[in-house]
C-alpha cells in the first residue's frame, strides 16, 4: 500500500511510523514550519504544506488536500497531528482507507485537549485509540486500544509522556496490519484476519 502521514506538529509519531518502515509516501502538514516536515526530511519522504487560510472554504481545502493525494497513487492515510477535520466527500472518497490516533480510551474525551481534561479530571486510566476515520468527530470505529494509568503524583507532562510512549508502539503495530490486510472495515464492522491480535490491547 501507498501512504501519506497527515501531520502538524511535532512528528513523534511520524517518526515513530516511518522507524516501523510503513511505505510512506508522502506527508502532508497544515502547518508551515513544524518538526514533523524536519521528520519527513530526515526519512527523505516527500513533503507539502497545504495552509487552509490560502483556500476559500473546507471544500477547496479538502479538493487540495485530494489532489495531492491522487497525484502520489496515495491507497491509505494516517492521521498524525493534522487538527483538521476532514470533510464528507473526502472521507467518503477514502471511507475504510483513513485511521486517526487519539489520546484517550474513545469515546471518552473526543477533540482537541484530551490529555488535559482527563488529567483535570483526576482520572485513574486514560489511554490511546486508533480508529477509522468517519463523518462525526472521533466517532469512528475502534481498531485498537490500550490503556494508560494516571498516576497519583504524576504532573501533566508525565502523564502525557506514558500516554505518548503507548502512541508510539500502539499507532505503528495497527497501521502495519492494516498494510498487510490484517484488518479491515466491511459493512459497517472492523474484520480481524491476522493471528496475532494481542497488541490491539496494548499487550
Amino acid at each position: 500500500m501507498r501512504w501519506a502521514v497527515l501531520v502538524g506538529g511535532t512528528g513523534s509519531n511520524l517518526r515513530a511510523i516511518l522507524s516501523q518502515r510503513l511505505p510512506v509516501s508522502l506527508v502532508i502538514s497544515h502547518r508551515a514550519g513544524v518538526k514533523a516536515l524536519d521528520v519527513a526530511k530526515e526519512f527523505n519522504v516527500p513533503a507539502r504544506v497545504l495552509i487552509p487560510r490560502d483556500y476559500g472554504d473546507r471544500a477547496d481545502y479538502d479538493g487540495a488536500l485530494s489532489g495531492l493525494l491522487e497525484r502520489y497513487e496515495i491507497e491509505r492515510v494516517a492521521m498524525a497531528g493534522f487538527l483538521r477535520w476532514l470533510g464528507n466527500g473526502m472521507i467518503n472518497r477514502y471511507r475504510g482507507a483513513i485511521v486517526n490516533l487519539h489520546p484517550s480510551l474513545l469515546p471518552a474525551y473526543p477533540g482537541l485537549h484530551a490529555i488535559e481534561r482527563a488529567f483535570q479530571d483526576k482520572v485513574h486510566w486514560s489511554g490511546v485509540t486508533v480508529h477509522f476515520v468517519d463523518e462525526g468527530h472521533d466517532t469512528g470505529p475502534a481498531i485498537a486500544q490500550a490503556p494508560v494509568p494516571r498516576l497519583i503524583h504524576d504532573s501533566l507532562e508525565e502523564f502525557a509522556d506514558r500516554i505518548h510512549a503507548v502512541e508510539h508502539r500502539l499507532y505503528p503495530r495497527a497501521l502495519k496490519a492494516l498494510d498487510a490486510g490484517e484488518l479491515r472495515w466491511e459493512n459497517g464492522r472492523i474484520i480481524y484476519e491476522g493471528e496475532d491480535q494481542q497488541w490491539m490491547h496494548g499487550h
